[in-house]
């Protein structure tokens, strides 16, 4: 019998920063000539731009894909990964009967810690050479990851900062957050500038530019204009280098081969955590629908749903974010079963 033909789709967040589209669609373009043709490549986003998911995956059944990969584009595990990126896909898969396996988040890696490395050490080296050498113990490193009302996706950020540090050897190390959650990116400067340290490196944990990153970066200015004494440097984020895009294409090799589990736990919405206990078992559903596609310029409307997090306060919005458990993980318990979803199974 011969095997379904396959496609993959990788699911962006998606963005109102063109910067930002157009560096996701320079690294899928990357993928698609690394897998040289070993499945047809297709990219959606969840909101803010086009082609949104649906459309994507629209374009492989097109092509005669019965079997759809599909990558979420995102560092963690937090809502989006858990239930809107979900939620799109069980849907499509119900309405028009094909198969979608769906991967894990990238997730802490070897691969994205060396271009972690990689960033920072091309940073330091500009600064060494604009201002003079200064020893890494004299350093500090802030890592600032998105933020989110997840704390298991916020504590990987802690993570990463904390083998960076021991990585490097820099005198401290910290994280901080563009919004959602604390310490926000500009007082964690503030704070790391009265440490004593002589320079503070900041590295955004991000896949692409956008207005969370120039926010950073912007925050990076200010604190180096209040602190004069202290040499405060912008390290770049990951975006397309070729680990990353390995990254990728191993998350899909993995849902080729079988149905990979996300690590769940921690997960708020399967177990008690503290503060979240409320959130315990809540049902899955997708908040986007109402801004799929809007923005950079396929739609002027300037949505007021700023999924941008630049207030720093929750990421729900009011909304409630289902872990009931995501109906593709595969927990054998739970009612919506395993991680692959076929048409007539989804939420």
């Amino acid at each position: 019998m011969q095997s379904p033909k396959t496609g993959l789709v990788i699911c962006g967040h998606g963005s109102r920063d063109e910067g930002a589209v157009a560096e996701f669609a320079r690294l899928v373009e990357g993928v698609r000539d690394r897998v040289n043709g070993r499945w047809p490549v297709a990219y959606g986003y969840l909101e803010f731009a086009r082609p949104i998911i649906r459309e994507a995956l629209d374009a492989l059944r097109a092509r005669g894909c019965e079997r759809i990969l599909a990558v979420p584009g995102l560092l963690f595990a937090a809502g989006h990964a858990k239930n809107d990126m979900p939620s799109v896909l069980n849907r499509y898969a119900a309405e028009h009967g094909v198969e979608v396996r769906y991967g894990r988040e990238l997730g802490i890696t070897p691969k994205l810690l060396k271009v972690a490395v990689e960033r920072i050490e091309s940073a330091e080296a500009e600064a060494n050479a604009r201002e003079g050498e200064i020893a890494r113990h004299e350093t500090l490193l802030v890592v600032v990851g998105r933020g989110s009302s997840d704390p298991d996706a916020n504590a990987n950020v802690a993570k990463v900062a904390r083998m960076l540090w021991e990585g490097f050897g820099f005198g401290w190390a910290m994280p901080a957050y563009s919004g959602v959650t604390f310490p926000l990116t500009a007082p964690a400067l503030e704070h790391a500038a009265r440490l004593g340290y002589r320079r503070v490196i900041v590295f955004p944990w991000f896949l692409f530019t956008g207005i969370l990153v120039n926010r950073i970066y912007d925050a990076v200015d200010q604190a180096a204009a209040a602190h004069p004494g202290v040499s405060f440097v912008k390290a770049g984020y990951l975006n397309d280098h070729p680990l990353v895009v390995d990254t990728f294409i191993e998350r899909a090799g993995e849902l080729e081969h079988g149905s990979p589990a996300m690590n769940c736990s921690l997960c708020k919405y399967r177990e008690q955590m503290p503060g979240f206990e409320h959130q315990v078992g809540e049902p899955q559903m997708s908040h986007h629908h109402h801004v799929e596609g809007v923005g950079t310029g396929h739609d002027h409307h300037n949505h007021a749903h700023d999924h941008d997090h630049g207030h720093g306060y929750s990421h729900d919005h009011g909304h409630s974010h289902d872990h009931g458990h995501h109906a593709p993980y595969p927990h054998a318990d739970h009612p919506l079963g395993p991680r692959t979803l076929k048409g007539g199974g989804g939420a």
